[in-house]
Order: C-alpha cells, then structure tokens, then sequence
C-alpha cells in the first residue's frame, strides 16, 4: 500500500462515511482491505483503488470492510438496567401508547435484540404501539442481524430471565424469538446521508459510533438527533463517548445517558441518588 493509496482511501471513507482514518490506523486499513483485494483476484492497492473509482458497486464492499461491528448483547449493561428501571415505568403511565426507538448502529443485531426483550417485559400488551428502527451502514452485518440466528458462545451476557424467555437452541446455535423479532425493522442507512424517518423517537442508540468522527461531523449528527427525538426522549451514547464540546442541547442525566434541554421538562429520573448510583456502579 502506497502513501498515496492511503490518502485514497483515507479521504473516500470520510467523505461517504465519516470516518477518520488517522496515520495509525493504516496497518488495520490494509489487513482489513487485504481480504477484498484478494477476493477479486488483484495484486495491489493501485488496482483497489481504481477499482473503487470505476465501479460504484464496489464502494458497498469497500465500507462494510472497513466498518467495525464490535458488539454483545445487553453491552454496557447499565443503559438497559436504566431502560428496566427508570424510563418503562414511567413510558407505562403514558396516556399515548405508541413508542419508537432507534438503534442507529445495531451492527449485527445484538443492541436492538437486547432493547426488545428489555422492552418487552413492559409492553407487550396490544394496546400498545412499539417499534423498534436498527439501522447500519453495513450490509452484512445487516443481514446477519435480521436472520436472529447467533452462535451459542455469544450469549455470554444474555441474562437468564430473557434466555429461557426469548431464545430457543438449535443445531445451528441459538435463535431469537418471533415475538422479539417482529418488533424490530432492520434497514441499511449511512448517518452522513439523509434520514428517512421523521420521528419523533423517545430513545435513540448511537454507542461506540461518534468515536470514529471529527467534532464537525458528531455536532451534524447528533444535531439531527435532537431534531427526532421527543421533548422527553432519550440518547444514550458509547462509554468512551462525551457530548461535551459538541453540543449543548442535550442535559446529563446519567452515565453516558442525555435527555434534550427544554424549559419545564421534567427528567424522567428523579432520584438522584438511584441516578448517581448507576453512574459510580459502572
């Protein structure tokens, strides 16, 4: 890989995708490209990167090669204890009974599984309105993520009550449930493009995400967030993650936990000591 193959690829992933691929990172670019370079049959980088310029179809492989898909389910157990705890109570005295809720970079599915048996302990009801919107900019992990079906080994953090609830074994591994499944769409979206939906969510997902972006690109996004989110929704974020010096439209209400500023509004936790705990627990 030549410098000038680097720059190429450094400058095509953060114009379709955000994406920063500072000096350091160039070994991972090349063992992670390494692999599609040999699926085609091409001997170098040159020939990559003329590739990617003449054939539109191949920029789909490009990004999903370079796109981490990191992920467990109920990962950073203490948003889904504070979904638990805290917010389906108070989403259950609610007089309008629909709900919606973005996981914005569900990688191969775990996320969004996970909110659904969260919520699905609270609103299963039929009178009830829920939907769950996962949304990724990888295709393959896309597909992975809507078939339910996972390798035993990975449901080391799969508490038992929703185990033995929600997934049932097979020759092949475990599989998710249909009536976890159907509450959930699955549906390939970059965060640089435009958004289809209009909102208004109560809680959106974007964790481990804003991490691969320059402060110009997270100050768009999460910009547009606050657009789609309700007057009391919630964004939770990646535990390496901060809004601070990004935005000032959102208040912290917890480890990693935002609801956006609005005059009058009132937090949906209001036992600040419940609220400190969960931040000094993690």
């Amino acid at each position: 890989m030549t410098q000038a193959d680097f720059d190429f690829i450094q400058s095509l992933a953060y114009e379709e995708t955000g994406i920063v691929l500072p000096a350091r990172k160039k070994h991972m670019v090349y063992s992670r490209l390494s692999r599609r370079l040999r699926q085609l049959g091409l001997k170098n980088f040159s020939q990559y990167c003329l590739r990617v310029q003449n054939e539109p179809s191949e920029l789909v492989s490009f990004v999903n090669a370079l796109t981490t898909n990191l992920t467990a389910f109920f990962r950073e157990g203490h948003h889904f204890e504070y979904l638990n705890e805290e917010v389906s109570p108070q989403w259950k005295k609610r007089r309008n009974k629909r709900i919606r809720v973005w996981s914005s970079a569900c990688s191969t599915g775990e996320e969004p599984y996970s909110i659904a048996m969260t919520l699905a302990e609270h609103f299963s009801g039929a009178e009830w309105d829920l939907k769950i919107l996962a949304t990724d900019l990888d295709t393959n992990v896309l597909s992975k993520a809507s078939k339910g079906l996972y390798a035993e080994e990975s449901t080391t953090g799969l508490p038992q009550q929703y185990r033995s609830k929600y997934i049932q074994s097979n020759q092949a591994g475990i599989q998710i449930k249909q009536s976890i499944q159907k509450m959930i769409h699955f549906k390939q979206l970059n965060l640089l493009q435009n958004w289809p939906m209009t909102g208004p969510f109560d809680l959106i997902f974007c964790r481990n995400v804003l991490i691969y972006f320059d402060n110009e690109t997270k100050a768009k996004i999460i910009a547009k967030f606050r657009k789609l989110l309700a007057p009391d929704g919630l964004l939770f974020i990646g535990h390496s993650e901060t809004l601070t010096n990004i935005s000032d439209e959102f208040d912290l209400i917890g480890q990693t936990m935002y609801q956006p500023l609005q005059g009058g509004h009132t937090k949906i936790n209001t036992d600040k000591n419940k609220e400190k705990k969960l931040v000094m627990s993690y």
